[in-house]
């Protein structure tokens, strides 16, 4: 099989799984298919599904290294655009939803709640990068791009931080995100360690 068609295969098997489970989300939340907390379920699937989407994205360059297969890295950028699509649905649900649109009250919260304040500090870092991924910003960007983007680890770990003080009980599931997105980082010590050493 050409390169050309395994990249276009993939990309058809990346939008139709970011998207049709999105569509049914929504179905499901306007047909009180939900549970007794329907907007808490909305606002928790998008935001899980930004992290796993975050997460998959930096999974494509160790493995296309460890598979030897280059053409993996054609994705990265889909899958790092679905992230943000996800995570600006998780704060679009969060304000329309559960804040009934008080963005005084958004301000409030973003104020007074620490899990909060750092989901929209990574939120904000996440726009940056999508939208610096226009081919035309990214050649204006040059060299700089890398640098810019590299900051994808940094949303790695405030997500992680997010997820786990946003959690009231139960925090097994934010601990094991929190393990996978260190082991991801460890992978990437000597990059990240470079990309430090070159802000100084």
């Amino acid at each position: 099989m050409k390169t050309k068609t395994k990249i276009w295969l993939l990309k058809v098997a990346i939008h139709l799984s970011a998207l049709i489970p999105i569509v049914n989300l929504y179905h499901n939340a306007f047909t009180d298919q939900l549970g007794a907390d329907p907007v808490e379920a909305v606002i928790h699937y998008t935001g899980i599904g930004a992290f796993n989407l975050l997460l998959i994205t930096l999974c494509i360059s160790p493995l296309a290294k460890l598979v030897k297969q280059s053409f993996l890295m054609n994705i990265r950028r889909l899958l790092g655009l679905y992230a943000f699509t996800y995570a600006l649905l998780h704060l679009f649900n969060f304000i329309v939803f559960d804040l009934q649109l008080d963005f005084s009250l958004l301000l409030s919260e973003i104020i007074k709640r620490p899990y909060i304040t750092i989901g929209m500090i990574a939120f904000l870092l996440l726009f940056m990068l999508a939208i610096t991924s226009i081919n035309s910003l990214k050649r204006k960007l040059g060299k700089r791009w890398q640098k810019l983007h590299n900051f994808s680890y940094v949303i790695l770990l405030l997500v992680g931080v997010h997820f786990y003080w946003s959690v009231k009980s139960e925090v097994s599931e934010p601990l094991i995100y929190f393990a996978i997105s260190v082991f991801l980082l460890a992978v990437r010590r000597q990059k990240i360690q470079r990309w430090l050493t070159s802000k100084r």
